[in-house]
Parts: C-alpha cells; structure tokens; sequence
C-alpha cells in the first residue's frame, strides 16, 4: 500500500477550474489492476493526455474496482464506491451485468473502437471549481437554460503517471501504468439562489494514496448519474 499524501490545507495553491458554456464530455474507464484485458484500455485513456481537447472538450475519468480482488491481487486504487457507481450506472441501464474495462461517456455505454463524439456545441452552462490553499472547494454552475434544483456536484481528484508493480493474479510479474486515476471523490448538493446559481462547498479529502495531479468535477440531478456538464484541469502543487 503507498503512504498516503496529504492534499487538503497547503499542498496546492489556488487552482480555479472554469468551463465554457458548451457541453464537455465525460469520459469514465471502470477498470482493475486484476484485470488482464484492462491494461490496453488504461494505455488509451493515459494518451488522451497529449490530445488538445483534454479539458476543452472532454474530461477523463478512470475509476477502479474492487470485484476482481478475489484473483489474488487487491488493487491498491480500488474502492467499494466506484463498483457501487458502476453498478448504479447499470441499474439505470436496466442491466445486471457490470465488466472491465468498461467505458461510460456522458452516462451512456461505450466502446473506445467508437472516436470521441465531435461536440456539438449544445450550451448547457458555464461549470466553475474553485481549489482554496485552506483545504475547500467551492463549486458554482450557472445553466445556459432553466434548471429547478437542487442538484448533485461530484468531484474526483485524479492521479497521473502512477506505476505499480503487480505481484499476484492475472496481470502478475506486469508494471501497470496509471493516468487520470481516480484516487478520492467527494460528492454534495448545489444549492439555488434566487439569480438561478448554483453553489456549494465541499472539503478536500485530507489525504490520498499518491499525489493529486488534477481534478475533474460535474454536475448532474438527483435522479441519474448522467452528468450535465463537466469540468477538469491540472492542479497547481
């Protein structure tokens, strides 16, 4: 297991995060180090690093899960919340099956044989996250159209360029490599003001298994995972 890193108070200087009006996509991989068929499709999401759209145009989420642990390797960055997430995801789908790797793109199976959809330039709203060097995140979206709320924010911060040396189970004797790691996710509820904005502050996690490199956060309403708008970026150390 690696030492945990502090991230709240001091580790990162104010970092404001800010979208553009139009719709950005998000790009989630369910995935785990047990996993033998996993390591191409992490090698695919770790490329999107040097595409001009990161951040612009999508935003790129890998989440681990913890149903292949019983292989003989417990992946170190898998989390009972994230299978919960993926099985929410096919609940709504009215499926009751869940696999890795498996893609989701604005809430919506996929497969990464599929390009990246050109956006369409749908204005949703302008997504904002503020990261405080006193440990808080505040969170502001203002919809492009008429929204009654409240609504969901979730935010994960991500690991990059994160290696480990897997020792047992189907990927053993194998360095797997890991970009857009999801290492914590935080989650609350955006609350409406009579302007039509939506605000909320929310802690930082005090301390995650490896250094935080960016953030990614969207919106969504209570009722589905499907996110209304997104929001990610590097973070400043």
């Amino acid at each position: 297991m690696l030492a945990g890193t502090a991230f709240a108070a001091g580790a990162h200087a104010n970092t404001l995060l800010e979208s553009s009006e139009e719709r950005i996509d998000l790009v989630e991989l369910f995935t785990s180090e047990g996993c033998s068929s996993c390591p191409p499709a992490e090698a695919w999401l770790g490329s999107l690093r040097d595409d001009s759209g990161l951040w612009k145009k999508f935003v790129p989420v890998a989440f681990h899960v913890n149903y292949w642990d019983y292989l003989g390797w417990r992946d170190p960055f898998a989390s009972e919340q994230f299978t919960r997430r993926q099985r929410t995801y096919a609940a709504e789908w009215n499926s009751t099956t869940v696999y890795t790797p498996g893609f989701v793109l604005n809430g919506k199976e996929w497969h990464r044989t599929n390009p990246l959809p050109t956006p369409t330039g749908e204005k949703v709203g302008r997504l904002m996250a503020n990261i405080s060097e006193g440990g808080t995140l505040d969170v502001s979206f203002l919809p492009s159209n008429k929204i009654v709320g409240p609504l969901i924010v979730e935010v994960a911060f991500l690991g990059q360029g994160i290696s480990t040396n897997v020792k047992h189970g189907e990927n053993a004797g194998k360095n797997l490599q890991h970009d857009f790691l999801a290492l914590a996710m935080v989650q609350g509820e955006l609350v409406q003001s009579a302007s039509g904005l939506f605000e909320s502050r929310l802690e930082l996690p005090k301390t995650t298994l490896a250094p935080v490199s960016a953030v990614a956060a969207w919106v969504r309403s209570p009722e589905s995972l499907t996110p209304i708008q997104a929001v990610g970026g590097w973070v400043q150390p």
